[in-house]
């Protein structure tokens, strides 16, 4: 199931009731805990964590015009997913 969204209120907005409670707990414990300067915004049609340019102007590989994605999640048909993109990974990004 995909949230047809055009900001991040209104992705949040959206989502099926038995699940917002999850994603917005999961939105909570990410903020507490992600590095400061990564930016929240709407990635890849779900909510996200990017490293922006202004930390990382190389960008995301396949698109270096996108911001690096860092963590999304998403309200799928059965589930909440997350997604981590560690493969990236690197304390010299976040100092």
């Amino acid at each position: 199931m995909k949230i047809e969204a055009k900001n991040l209120e209104d992705y949040y907005n959206n989502v099926p009731e038995e699940r917002k409670s999850v994603m917005l707990k999961l939105k909570t414990v990410i903020q507490k805990n992600i590095p400061s300067g990564f930016e929240e915004m709407l990635n890849f049609g779900m909510p996200g964590w990017v490293i922006p340019h202004s930390l990382f102007p190389d960008g995301y590989h396949c698109k270096p015009e996108l911001p690096l994605p860092f963590i999304n999640i998403a309200s799928k048909k059965n589930f909440v997913a997350f997604y981590h993109m560690g493969i990236y990974a690197d304390s010299s990004l976040l100092n």
